[in-house]
């Protein structure tokens, strides 16, 4: 059967004036519009599409790639506010729906929001919902400490970042671990600190321990390479003066140049650290 807002692999069955049309298993068959028919295809080849409603709630398929799919979180710009609900752009010639009682806050045009994409399985229709919180489970989180994880920024508390963890969990970067600018809707990697007994997460951007020494070595090379090879900071600095520059706290970047003093890669001087010749 043909999936609603998901990417579908399926076969071309026959050219006509409309477009091609394409198949699956089961018999169904749906219309690939002309403007994205590609320029060289065989009858009989496998084409992989995009399949969702056009505006006359017709199934329909595309090339084009959303900026989200069923089951899944994006930031997206309301284009338009009706009688009946907004409209968010999403890559697609028809925007997707938000009725009003999905809507956290009044959406506004021009304004951007974090939105879940799911089917409404009463009107068989893609919509969205701004209230994510209504689609995130921490009943059974299956995550353990030191887990690499990909986060969305969701929006910020008095203790930090509320962040959407491999979009099915809610999680915390709290204040004192985060050391980059961080807006809504941002994509991030991060990592898990500790899964509380109430299923809480509570995250960390930065790799845990001696994790965090190699890549923050690394990033503290190529900086001092951009830079000619001297950057004025060193064990001594202002911690926020580190942030500003390596986005790491103090504490890290004490060990990454210890490491990189220890492997011979840099001098640490008073005023700063230096690329020694052989890096």
């Amino acid at each position: 059967m043909l999936a609603l807002g998901v990417y579908n692999t399926l076969e071309i069955l026959r050219d006509r004036e409309p477009g091609l049309f394409l198949g699956d298993e089961d018999g169904n068959e749906v219309l690939l519009p002309n403007k994205y028919v590609p320029e060289e295809f065989e009858i009989g080849d496998k084409i992989k599409v995009f399949v969702y409603l056009d505006s006359s709630e017709r199934i329909v398929s595309t090339t084009l790639e959303p900026y989200a799919t069923v089951k899944s979180f994006a930031y997206l710009k309301c284009t338009n506010v009706s009688e009946i609900g907004a409209f968010l752009d999403w890559g697609l010639e028809k925007d997707l729906f938000v009725p009003f009682r999905e809507q956290a806050s009044k959406m506004r045009v021009g304004s951007w929001y974090l939105a879940y994409v799911y089917l409404d399985e009463e009107t068989n229709r893609l919509v969205a919902s701004s209230k994510t919180n209504a689609f995130l489970d921490n009943s059974l989180v299956l995550l353990s400490s030191y887990d690499e994880v990909e986060l969305i920024a969701s929006h910020p508390s008095p203790q930090g970042w509320n962040m959407i963890v491999n979009q099915k969990h809610l999680g915390l970067v709290y204040s004192d671990e985060i050391f980059q600018k961080i807006t809504p809707g941002d994509q991030i990697k991060g990592y898990v600190k500790k899964v509380r007994p109430d299923g809480k997460i509570d995250l960390t951007l930065q790799r845990h321990g001696f994790r965090s020494i190699e890549p923050n070595a690394q990033q503290i090379l190529n900086e001092l390479k951009a830079s000619g090879g001297f950057i004025d900071l060193n064990d001594k600095s202002d911690p926020d003066d580190i942030k500003e520059v390596f986005q790491l706290s103090k504490k890290s970047f004490k060990k990454a140049i210890g490491t990189l003093y220890k492997a011979r890669k840099i001098s640490i001087e008073k005023d700063g650290i230096r690329l020694l010749e052989q890096s």
